[in-house]
């Protein structure tokens, strides 16, 4: 079925002569949607619990993902990988699948274990920045009673 339809297309692309590739714009006066910089707000709570989710995820993949060191015995050697080196030293082929599914899993497990440790990293370094920044603004604008500008009298500057 997939085929036929495959071939339905290229036949209609033939007929037309159109053989190009088109690529979807925004129209040239610009905006991504009509949203205002309102929009692009994002608080030091929400960094923060973000932050503490992937930190959350990381502890909770890193003692729970570990097949290859599950039960690991005087060699070094997980369960999982203690089964494999059975089954391959008794002629089986699954041994070497299994061993294989492990080295995959660990892979792939230690890559999500880095990518959640990024994110998290980066967002409490983000958090910590940005309050540094805001403070440091905060100092340079005042209002005529000395207490920091609020927001909604700083955007009526950017209309």
């Amino acid at each position: 079925m997939a085929w036929d339809e495959w071939e339905q297309l290229k036949a209609d692309v033939a007929e037309s002569g159109s053989t190009g590739t088109q690529l979807n714009q925004l129209a040239a006066d610009g905006g991504g949607g009509g949203g205002s910089a309102d929009d692009l707000v994002v608080n030091q709570d929400d960094l923060g619990a973000v932050g503490h989710d992937a930190f959350t995820l990381y502890e909770d993949l890193r003692t729970g993902t570990d097949i290859a060191g599950a039960s690991i015995n005087k060699d070094g050697a997980g369960s999982t990988m203690q089964a494999a080196a059975s089954l391959k030293a008794h002629g089986f082929a699954m041994g070497s699948a299994l061993e294989l599914t492990v080295d995959v899993w660990t892979s792939q497990s230690k890559a999500v274990l880095q990518a959640c440790a990024h994110i998290s990293n980066h967002l409490d370094f983000s958090k910590k920045l940005h309050a540094e920044d805001d403070a440091k603004i905060a100092a340079v604008l005042r209002s005529r009673d000395g207490m920091a500008e609020s927001v909604s009298e700083l955007s009526k500057y950017f209309k």
